[in-house]
Parts: C-alpha cells; sequence; structure tokens
C-alpha cells in the first residue's frame, strides 16, 4: 500500500477567506500547517475501477453515485433558510455514524428491493425535510434549491458477521461516502446529507450517515433518521409529518447574527507547536457495569458517571505521559441539548443544533478531592446552570448580539493557563438511534462512528458516548495522542468497568 501525504501551508492572514475550512479560523497558528491526507491517498482509491483496499484487504466497490432529490419541490417563499445563531456557532463538518444490519432473508431479490426502498423513502421525506435537499450557501444562510442529497452505493468484499466479530475501527470509514481525511471533505463541505449503501456478499447491509453540523445536532440526526424509516415502512408523508413533524423553529427563537464573525465557534482549540499523531479506541460500559459505576460515582445519570470516570483516567493517562515538573489542568467541555430544559419544552423533533456547551469545568491532576464522585459532582454542576433561567436570557435578543463577547471571554479563559488540555464530550445517549433506524427489517446489529483515528484538528481530545443495541450500555468512543492513548487503554480503573472494543455481536450486559 502507498502512503503519500501532502503538508498543507495556508497564510494564517487569509484563513477568514475560506469560509469552509473547518468553518472557523479561530487558531490561526493551529491551522497554519498541519498534515492531511489528500483525497487521491483515500486507502488505494482507484478511480478506474472504483474501489478502495485498506491494510486489512476490505474492499469496498462503489457502483453508483447519484444525488437524490425531494419529491416535490420546495415552495419559492422557502428557497433560502436562516440559519440560528447556534447554528453560526457549530463549524461545518460532518457527524459520521455507519448502521449495519444483517440478511434475515438470503434472497437477492429482497435485497434489490431493499435497495429501491431506501432511495424511494428517501426522496419522499425530503419534502418535510427541505433545507437538507439544499446546499450551504455562507455561515448564515442555506440555499434550499432541491440539489438532494449525495448518494451512494457499494458493495464490500466480506460477510458482514465476519467483519464484526472484530471491528477494525480505520475501516469503518470505508462504509462512508467520503474519507474523513480527504481534502474534498474539509474543502467541498456544500452538502446536508451525504449516505453510503454499501451491501455485503451475505446480503447485509450498512448505511452509513454524514450530516452536517451546520444544520443538525445529533437529536436532529436521529429525527431524520426516524423520519427515513418511518417511509421506508410504508407510513404516508402525512402521517409521518404529523407524527415526526420535523420542526425549523429553532431560527425564530435564536436569531442570527449578521455582525458574528465566519470564524466564531463553540469549538476552540489551544496553540499547538504541532499536530500530534490521533489514537480511536471504543470502550464498552455495560448495563451491570453502569449500575455499580454509578454507585461509586455517587452519579445521577449514566452518561455523567461514565463521563467523569473516562475524564479522571484521561487525566491520568495525560500526567503519566508528559511526567514534567509542570502542573497541567484540564477543562472539560460537555455539550448539552437545551430542548427539553426550555419551559415549556422544544419539540423534540426540532432540526439544528439545539445545543449549548457547560461552563468550562477545570480540574487539576495533583488537585486533593480528585475523587470520582468529585469530578462528577463539578461536571453535573455545570450541566445544571444549563437550565429554563439561562435558555429564556438565550432567547433574548441582546444574547445573539453578544456571543462575540462571550466567546471572546472564553478563549480568555484558556489563555490564562499555557498549560492547559481541553477534553470535549458530545452524547447520542438517549436519542433512540437504535429504534428509530428500523426501515422495515429490524434494529441495527450496531450503530458506530465513522471517523476513527481520523487526521481531523477538531478531533483531538474528543469523547463520543453512544447507546448500546440495549439502551442500558453506552460506547465510548474516545480520541486521543497515540501517547496518551497507550496510557489509557491499559488504566486498571477504568477497565474494572469498561471492555475495549468488544465485538457487536456479543450481549451489552
Amino acid at each position: 500500500m502507498v502512503v503519500a501525504k501532502k503538508i498543507l501551508y495556508i497564510d494564517p492572514n487569509n484563513l477568514c477567506n475560506l469560509p469552509h475550512f473547518m468553518g472557523l479560523s479561530v487558531n490561526h497558528q493551529f491551522f497554519a500547517r498541519f498534515s492531511v491526507s489528500t483525497l487521491s491517498n483515500n486507502n488505494a482509491y482507484n478511480e478506474t475501477t472504483g474501489k478502495r483496499i485498506d491494510q486489512t484487504g476490505l474492499q469496498v466497490e462503489i457502483i453508483s453515485k447519484e444525488n437524490i432529490k425531494p419529491a416535490s419541490p420546495t415552495p419559492d417563499h422557502l428557497r433560502t433558510y436562516d440559519v440560528s445563531v447556534l447554528d453560526q456557532l457549530l463549524p461545518n463538518i460532518y457527524m459520521p455514524f455507519v448502521y449495519f444490519y444483517p440478511n434475515n432473508h438470503q434472497i437477492n431479490d429482497h435485497l434489490k428491493f431493499r435497495r429501491q426502498l431506501l432511495k424511494r423513502s428517501l426522496s419522499e421525506i425530503l419534502p418535510s425535510f427541505y433545507p437538507l435537499a439544499g446546499k450551504v450557501k455562507n455561515n448564515r444562510q442555506i440555499d434550499c434549491n432541491d440539489d438532494g442529497v449525495y448518494y451512494v452505493e457499494a458493495k464490500v468484499n466480506t460477510d458482514l458477521s465476519d467483519f464484526l466479530k472484530q471491528p477494525n475501527l480505520k475501516s469503518i470509514h470505508k462504509f462512508l461516502p467520503m474519507d474523513p481525511n480527504s481534502l474534498e471533505l474539509l474543502f467541498s463541505q456544500t452538502y446536508l446529507v451525504m449516505i453510503q449503501v454499501t451491501v455485503f456478499d451475505c446480503g447485509g447491509i450498512a448505511i452509513g450517515l454524514y450530516t452536517s453540523h451546520k444544520i443538525m445536532d445529533g437529536s436532529s440526526h436521529a429525527t431524520f433518521l426516524k423520519a427515513w424509516a418511518a417511509a421506508a415502512h410504508g407510513e404516508s408523508s402525512n402521517s409521518i409529518v404529523e407524527n415526526i413533524s420535523p420542526s425549523f423553529i429553532s431560527p425564530s427563537i435564536f436569531p442570527s447574527n449578521p455582525a458574528l464573525p465566519e470564524d466564531a465557534t463553540l469549538v476552540w482549540l489551544p496553540p499547538l507547536s504541532k499536530p500530534k499523531k490521533r489514537a480511536t479506541k471504543r470502550f464498552l460500559f455495560g448495563s451491570s457495569s453502569i449500575i455499580n459505576l454509578k454507585k461509586k460515582a455517587a452519579a445521577p445519570s449514566r452518561v455523567t458517571a461514565v463521563t467523569g470516570l473516562l475524564w479522571k483516567c484521561v487525566m491520568a493517562a495525560s500526567k503519566n505521559n508528559y511526567c514534567d515538573p509542570v502542573i497541567r489542568s484540564s477543562i472539560l467541555l460537555m455539550l448539552v441539548n437545551l430542548r427539553d430544559k426550555s419551559l415549556p419544552p422544544m419539540p423534540n423533533y426540532s432540526i439544528g443544533n439545539i445545543i449549548w456547551t457547560t461552563t468550562p469545568t477545570k480540574c487539576i491532576p495533583c488537585d486533593d478531592d480528585l475523587e470520582l464522585d468529585s469530578i462528577v459532582q463539578r461536571l453535573q454542576n455545570a450541566i445544571d446552570e444549563i437550565n429554563s433561567d439561562f435558555i429564556e436570557k438565550m432567547k433574548r435578543e441582546e444574547f445573539s448580539l453578544k456571543v462575540g463577547e462571550l466567546l471572546h471571554e472564553m478563549r480568555k479563559f484558556y489563555l490564562d493557563d499555557q498549560n492547559i488540555e481541553l477534553m470535549y464530550v458530545t452524547s447520542m445517549c438517549n436519542t433512540g438511534i437504535y429504534e428509530a433506524a428500523d426501515f422495515g427489517w429490524g434494529n441495527p446489529i450496531w450503530v458506530s462512528v465513522g471517523n476513527a483515528d481520523a487526521d481531523h484538528p477538531l478531533l483531538a481530545n474528543v469523547v463520543m458516548l453512544m447507546d448500546t443495541r440495549s439502551g442500558k450500555g453506552i460506547e465510548a468512543w474516545v480520541t486521543l495522542s497515540e501517547e496518551e492513548m497507550a496510557v489509557l487503554e491499559k488504566d486498571p480503573e477504568l477497565l474494572a468497568f469498561a471492555s475495549s472494543n468488544p465485538s457487536p455481536l456479543e450481549t451489552d450486559d
């Protein structure tokens, strides 16, 4: 396998002219010089044959590419969609998820029917999700031009059961329509949704989705998926609208701010002398382990219990890795869903980034009270600050106008400590993605993240939490530097509650 790298040099003064380059240029020093894989290096991708082969021998062959357009046109008065100020603050990156389904019928005609059904039902729901069939126009607007959803069909040279026995996390991105490291994905982020349907030799299916963070958060992703699955079940468009009713009211509640710089973002990175090579590992917390962990951590929820333990162990790994006299402090930021914290609650099917980040929660590894229950309490206090009163302040016009000042203060908080490390936590737990993704042939056997080990500057020190198939456990996808991960994956305190990359075919109890 030939692996080539290109060093991308960008004048920091010109980053403001690249609105689609990650959707931000807050940290000019970081983006001035970093290495990314080019599209042509997409794991030995062959343009002539349409095949992609990785180091494990997994071969994915592209069969077709097309745009799936809405079944009916978007009305003229809806042709331009103004995003909310919260959408403005999220970088223009994609959320990558892959849904795996076994073939329970073993009939080729049924497989052909599935493929046709997926495309037809997608077209049927797009009129209700009309911005998703458009293109990103700028940081504040979506051009609802009905260009459609980018849609790829492919086949892979293995059986699903063989792949799931011990899934190679670095291979999962092969089931997505573009490589997470590709320059095309970095610079051409105009589609709101991109899909790849891959058929295994056994007739199993993987559905890979990229949904843009410019207009969708995790809950929005689940709503779109649920509507698509409902249409595949044969529900009429009127029934889907009545039962799921996607709502685009967020911009009226949190109006956009024309004066907000295009590089303003909730996600910020401290200056780095050079980017580090990253590693992603998957840790599974079974339902019984979570019960014990919640008790030990005095945690009110499984999400806070798992987050607290991971943060504690990541800090220990960082301290062990650096081994220097400098006392490094760690800050955790967690994205919080605002829908059910508002009074009255916002519709569950509200589309958009209806999320906010917690106030930076700071710990120093040598703190005397750095016990698990203390860490969880600090985290919970930060979450509790985002309540109905806080949201009411966000709804006021002056909040939108002062967002720039708030972000400036947040960055100043980081810069006060030159030995700081950031850890971002986002959760897809309790979104019901397994149940939402039943297209008529059952729930997926596994739902995975698709960008493990991506050379992506916004994926450093990130934790993504996912429900397990039972809905009671948690899968934690953790991305750290290779050095820190080597320590974390051997941490006895972590391994007392979690297993590392078990087969999705096993029970999660």
